[in-house]
Order: structure tokens, then sequence, then C-alpha cells
């Protein structure tokens, strides 16, 4: 009789995002334009909505160097570890409050969207962000659903 064995699922990689590429984020401007100037260290996110979507690229483009870095210090992970069968989808900036630059502190309430394991699904969150160091940080978050 033969043997069979069973491969392992292969997942896709993260999907490959160009300077050229729309960005991920849903405003309409390219990567390079919008979020990828975040991500390089190039510019700084001007208001907690900014780092809110160019944090959901992160996630997009699998980029944990960047969450890492704009997550504060007393909230921040040793690590973020991205689960291979969740691919984002798509991000609703539902409401902001304070955030800007003459701000402080600031919330956005957000839904993003995503497939786990081909099954589609949303997260609906609150996200608090405090400037740290003269920068706009993630601080914590409330799960709205």
């Amino acid at each position: 009789m033969p043997r069979r064995t069973s491969r392992p699922r292969q997942q896709p990689a993260a999907p490959r995002i160009t300077a050229a590429s729309p960005c991920p984020c849903g405003l309409p401007a390219t990567y390079g334009e919008c979020c990828g100037r975040f991500h390089s260290g190039s510019a700084a996110a001007p208001t907690c909505e900014a780092l809110m979507r160019s944090r959901y690229v992160a996630f997009v483009v699998q980029d944990a160097p960047y969450l890492l870095r704009t997550w504060h210090p007393e909230t921040r992970p040793p690590g973020v570890d991205f689960d291979p069968a969740m691919r984002w989808t798509g991000l609703e900036i539902l409401g902001t409050t304070e955030g800007s630059a003459f701000h402080t502190t600031g919330t956005v309430t957000f839904r993003a969207h995503y497939t786990d394991d081909g099954r589609p699904d949303s997260l609906h969150e609150q996200s608090r962000f405090v400037r740290h160091e003269g920068a706009w940080v993630y601080a914590s978050a409330v799960f709205v659903d």
C-alpha cells in the first residue's frame, strides 16, 4: 500500500508592495508618497490618523521594526508575530478625536478588514495614541465589537 504524505499548506508571502503601488491605507496616493515614507524613516506621521494608517500598512507588508518603533515603550511587546494565514484587505477610519499637531493625545476608531485562512472578517477597534519624545506612538486599544 503506498504511503501518503501530506505536505504542509504553503501560505502566500506578504503582498509585494512597491513605492509605485497604491497605498494599502486607502488614501489616493502611492505607497512611496504615503505610508512608505513613514516606514522608511524619511518622515514622521504628523497626526494620529496618519500613524494609524501607516501601522495598518505595516501589518499588510509585515514591517515589524516599524510597528515596534511606533509603539509606546511602556506597552510595546518584545516582538511582533505575523499570522501566515491572515491577509489584511482594507481599512476604514470611522472617527478620530484630537491627534493633530496641536495635541498630545488622540484616538482613532477604525475597522480593519482581513481574511483568515481565506475567511473574511474584520477588527473594530479604538486605538489611543500619545506623543513620546515628540513623535506620535501607539499606546493602547479597546476592541469595539
